[in-house]
């Protein structure tokens, strides 16, 4: 979804959609552009959102990552800002070990096969994150098996997380964002970010419309079929006509 629907890829969806439905699609109209009507959240802090949800690893929607990015930088983003943002949007690709690992400890035991001892070296990242009290229970099982690996991965977020591009609250809320996403639906990651926007200080009001804009970007099925389907009408209508003229 962009804001406002005002150019990009969106209009030609939307007026094919008028010409098709017009009762559905004034009403799908209003629905997706409610975040940016009611101003619940500043204009430029939707547009990150948008950024995070089309570039995600669980959806990389190339068009509507760059309309977003566009619209944030017309809003006023910073390059930082929406590098940052797409930082977020890699490292989430954790939850496969959140969900994979504890299963394969689980399944490993089951049908005794045991991970190889490996030594383990220095885990100065993890090892930090758990003397600031940052760490997650539910990376234990991936540290259990590929603590260098883990300590890794952690370095690339410590850096992120620990950056002042955005304060704790808009953290939390982009983390939402990310976890609820209908691409990704990760309950653990959107409760413990929910607590943790809520304990920033976010309003019940700004969660909810974080969680609005996951649901609008649903309407990209339409950004992306319907002139699909336009294009296919007017092909097997172009064929027919030449058939008739044969």
């Amino acid at each position: 979804m962009q804001t406002g629907m005002e150019t990009g890829p969106w209009d030609a969806a939307l007026e094919q959609l008028h010409a098709w439905d017009p009762a559905w699609a004034t009403i799908c109209r209003t629905m997706t552009t409610d975040p940016w009507v009611h101003g619940v959240l500043p204009r430029k802090f939707i547009e990150l959102v948008g950024v995070g949800l089309n570039a995600a690893c669980t959806n990389l929607d190339p068009d509507g990552t760059r309309r977003h990015i566009r619209a944030a930088l017309a809003a006023g983003a910073t390059r930082n800002e929406i590098l940052m943002v797409l930082k977020m949007a890699s490292v989430m690709s954790i939850h496969s070990c959140s969900l994979g690992a504890p299963i394969l400890l689980e399944e490993a035991e089951a049908a005794g096969a045991r991970p190889s001892q490996k030594v383990v070296g220095p885990t100065p990242a993890c090892d930090g994150m758990r003397a600031a009290g940052q760490w997650n229970t539910a990376w234990d099982p991936f540290f259990e098996l590929d603590a260098a690996w883990t300590d890794e991965f952690m370095a690339t977020g410590v850096g992120i997380y620990a950056s002042k591009t955005f304060t704790a609250k808009e953290v939390e809320l982009l983390s939402i964002a990310f976890d609820a996403s209908y691409t990704h639906m990760y309950a653990p990651g959107t409760r413990r970010h929910i607590r943790g926007a809520l304990k920033a200080g976010a309003t019940v009001e700004e969660v909810m419309e974080v969680l609005k804009l996951c649901v609008v970007q649903g309407v990209q099925a339409c950004n992306l079929g319907v002139p699909i389907l336009a294009a296919e009408l007017k092909r097997m209508d172009e064929a027919d006509r030449e058939r008739a003229h044969e």
